[in-house]
Formats: C-alpha cells, structure tokens, sequence
C-alpha cells in the first residue's frame, strides 16, 4: 500500500463515522436504535439484509476453499444462503416483523417468554450471546488477518483499529447507522468487486480465455460443483442451517424484518436479498476460482491468496478501494451484530438480572443499550486474539464448524416457534432440543471425531447437532404437548394481521422479568 491506499481507507473509516453521527439525530429510544422505529424502507432493509451477512471472512476462509476446490464454494454457501432466505422470505419474514408490530418488543428473542416461559428465553438468549462473541471474534481475525497481508501491522493492531472505528459509530447511531453505513459499503464493494473481476478477466487472455480457462492443469476439478468435504449431505445440511441462520437464527438479520414498517415490506426486503446472494457472489468469486492460475498461496489452506492476487493485479488507489471492500464486509456483519445482541441482553437478559433494569426509561435504556454494544464489541475483539490458538484452530473451522453446528439448537425453538404446525412444542420441547443439540455438538466434534480414525467428516459435524434438535422438538411437542390458550394467542398474533401493522409501535422500558402470572400474558410487552 502507498499513500494513496492509505488515504482511501482512512477516507472510508471517515465517512463511516460521519454517517454514525448523522444517524444518532435519528435515534430517540430503544425502539429507534434496535428496530429503527420500523420505519425503515424495504429496499435499505433488503441491502442491510444482505451486508450484514458477510465478513471478509469470504476473502480468507472461502477463498482458500475457492482456491482448492472451485466453485463448490458458491454452490455449497451463496447458493443455499439465497434459496434459504428465498424460502423465508414467505415462511419467517412476516412473521418476524410482527413481533415487533403486533407484540412491541425490540428483541427477536423478547416473545419467548410468553410463546415458552422465562428459562427457556434465557436460555437461548445466553447461549446465542456466547456464540455471537466466538463468531464475530473470527470476523475481527479475518479483516485482521487480510490487513496484516497488505499493511504488515500485527493482528491484534489490525483487530484494534477495526473494532475501534466500528464502535464509534454503531454505538453512536444505532440500527440506522448500521442500516446507512451498509448501503455505502454495498455501493464499495459493488465497485471493487467489478474492478477485480475485469482485473482477472484481462489476466486469462494466456489462458485460453473466459471459457476454455477451465482446462488449464491448475484449475482441474475446479469446475466441480461438490468436491472434498464439500459434497451433497454437506449441501443440504448447510441449505437446512442457512434457512434458520439467514432468516434470524443468529438474530442480527431478524432485526432488518422487525425494522420495516409491514409484514409485507419484511417479505420485499428478504426477496430482494435473496437475488443479491444468488447472483452478485458470482462476481466476487470469480477471480478467487481463477487464483491457482495467477498467484500461489503462502498457507496450506490457501486463505491468503485473494489477498495476494489483489496485490499482484490492481493499481494503488484501486488496490485500496477492495481493501476497504474487505473492511465494509467485516463491519457491516460484526456491527448488526454488535446492535442485535444489545437488543437481547437489555430487553432479555438485564430486566431478569437487576431490579432497577426493569425501571428503565427511553434514556437510560438507550444508555445501556449502547454501553452493551461497546462491552460486546469489546469481548469479540478478545476473541480475535484467541482465533488462531489450539481450542479454535483457525477462522474457517471457527465460522463452518462452531457456529454452523452450533446456530441449529439455538434456532430451532425461535424459528419454528413463530409457526402454527408447531404449536403443540412448549418449554420442555425448547429446552430439550436446545440442551440435547449443544451436547450432540460436543460429542461429535469432540470425544467422538478424537475416537474415528480420520475424524468425524464435516458434514456430519454441522449436521448432525441440528438434526438431533429438529427431531426432539418435533416429537416431544407431539408426546407432550404444551399448546396452552396463552400460548396459541402469541401464535395466532404472530401468524394473523388483525390491527394496523403499518405504523412503527413503540417499544416501552424492558419488560418485568415475568412471574406465574405475567409470563401467561400474551400480549405483555
């Protein structure tokens, strides 16, 4: 990087604080900074939507499988992201939002303790929080890591300056300045994607072109669309995992549905992100399927050759525009996360632990909610540094492995919770599924995969917890059903438009921890 380079990603850092700022005239209360007061359009809703779901771990961890394997790094993660969200779009999204227009809650996890009871939201709330620090841990390592390649500063200089800025404004404006800031690295990302593209096609003219490139030695079996660990149980149960994880299993993208005015709008966002994972990964992953041709990887796994071929093919100025590409991703995902786990612990979590909590006014629990925002930002940022150590070996086996095998149990009693064919399912339900699928995942990818020469393959370790906690919570919902009146009215509000959803409802002060009698109150805040 020269002088130039530089001034494009302090340029960028710039203006992402600028837009934070600006964002905080918009953010009176809790219900502004969780849910944006559900007054944003379906369009900014649909790209916020589809931001908050990359990181550059795509240009470290997927791009050495791109490296490797070909293509069967968009068919086995775009692909079934898009067809996930696509099916959500009518069976989650609408659904969603009305959480936050009929039940007025700011939280994705804040109707559990009526649609279950209080043990079963802090489970999954406690649960979900740990696991979002572990996953956006990886996040800072990834951009770290990437920034180290370019910069030689150390990875922990790299998750400090990262985690700084997306502090500043995250915190300062709330969902809108996620929302706003993710708009412009869309339109980032969109030039620096295109630039390297072109960047790559020019380099293939010696390879035989667009088409006849697939035949050089180097890309041989690239074109295959399941390869290695990659192959067809892996797809599906990574298409099963994306269709809960993308939807709001791993709550920030359920915010982008709570924050649209309609159930109908939450239906037009999740469709519109769904045609953006399907079709620009194409671009992005071009050139990483081109990288054997062009650059060799200094690693084993390969996770640094975008990085290299950036730095052998683009001119300074656009070399740093896709550097601060790679940020865009990394902030956009880890500050929509950062946002939706606030949201759980000071709508969730805090009101069961402190009296004064459930006394919050506007003010103070905007104060919490922002001081929540920086403690978590802070706790990932931690993580990072642990990334690479023996218990989390490196960052794709931290994103595939952790939070695709552990996301399933979490999910499972949120998702299916806001569906009627899956009334009868009630606390015991929830927190069998919940606690049995946690122990699967240890079992398998530990004392069993240290047991079977070769280990346990990854299909199977991502699989098999969220298969163990779909089957419990379907049949003991139909040995024990637990579909009580008060139960079925959360459901049927979730499930029904019977008022105005069009207007933004306000949020009040967290709710009281629930007692015998209020957590039987469906329409409770």
């Amino acid at each position: 990087m020269n002088s130039l380079d530089w001034s494009v990603l302090i340029g960028y850092f710039a203006v992402m604080i600028a837009i934070g700022v600006w964002s905080h005239k918009r953010v009176d209360n809790v219900s502004d900074f969780f849910t944006a007061g559900g007054k944003m359009p379906w369009w900014l809703s649909g790209i916020s939507h589809h931001m908050s779901g990359y990181s550059a771990v795509m240009f470290t961890g997927y791009a050495g499988i791109a490296y490797t394997y070909g293509v069967t790094s968009f068919v086995t993660w775009s692909f079934p992201i898009a067809l996930g969200i696509a099916i959500g779009s009518k069976l989650f999204a609408p659904r969603i939002n009305r959480l936050r227009s009929r039940l007025h809650v700011a939280s994705p996890l804040e109707y559990l303790k009526n649609r279950y009871d209080l043990k079963t939201q802090q489970a999954l709330a406690w649960s979900g929080m740990l696991l979002k620090i572990v996953d956006v841990g990886a996040k800072w390592a990834a951009i770290a890591t990437l920034l180290a390649v370019f910069t030689g500063v150390s990875l922990n200089e790299g998750i400090l300056i990262t985690g700084v800025v997306t502090a500043i404004y995250c915190t300062i404006g709330g969902l809108w300045a996620d929302a706003l800031t993710e708009l412009g690295q869309f339109v980032i990302q969109l030039l620096a994607g295109i630039a390297m593209f072109v960047a790559v096609v020019a380099e293939l003219g010696d390879h035989g072109g667009f088409f006849g490139v697939w035949n050089e030695p180097e890309l041989q079996g690239h074109a295959e669309p399941l390869v290695g660990p990659y192959g067809t149980i892996f797809l599906l149960a990574f298409l099963f995992i994306k269709l809960f994880e993308y939807n709001g299993g791993m709550l920030n993208q359920a915010q982008r549905y709570m924050a649209t005015a309609t159930p109908r709008e939450a239906e037009r966002s999740a469709r519109l992100s769904a045609v953006l994972w399907l079709v620009w990964p194409l671009v992005l992953f071009f050139p990483m399927w081109m990288s054997p041709l062009l650059v060799e990887s200094q690693k084993a796994d390969g996770s640094d050759s975008y990085a290299l071929m950036t730095e052998q093919l683009l001119p300074h100025g656009l070399l740093g525009l896709v550097i601060v590409g790679f940020f865009s991703h990394t902030m956009a995902m880890c500050s929509s996360d950062a946002n939706a786990i606030a949201a759980v612990f000071t709508r969730d979590v805090a009101p069961v632990l402190s009296a004064r909590a459930r006394r919050w006014n506007d003010r103070s629990g905007l104060v919490a909610a922002r001081v929540t925002t920086v403690v978590f930002l802070g706790l990932s940022m931690a993580v990072a540094t642990q990334v690479n150590s023996p218990t989390f070996k490196d960052i794709i086996t931290v994103v595939i492995k952790w939070v695709a095998g552990l996301m399933g149990p979490i999910a499972i009693p949120m998702m299916l919770g806001l569906l009627r064919p899956f009334r009868r399912s009630g606390p015991t339900a929830a927190l069998t599924s919940w606690s049995m699928g946690l122990l699967a995942f240890w079992l398998v990818n530990y004392p069993i995969d240290w047991a079977v020469e070769g280990g346990v393959p990854l299909e199977y370790q991502v699989s098999i917890p969220l298969a163990v906690s779909l089957i419990l919570y379907v049949l003991i919902g139909y040995a024990k059903p637990e579909d009580t009146p008060e139960r079925m009215a959360v459901i049927e509000r979730i499930n029904t438009d019977g008022d105005d959803g069009s207007a933004a409802a306000a949020v009040p002060a967290p709710a009281k921890a629930p007692d015998a009698a209020s957590a039987r109150t469906p329409d409770s805040p």
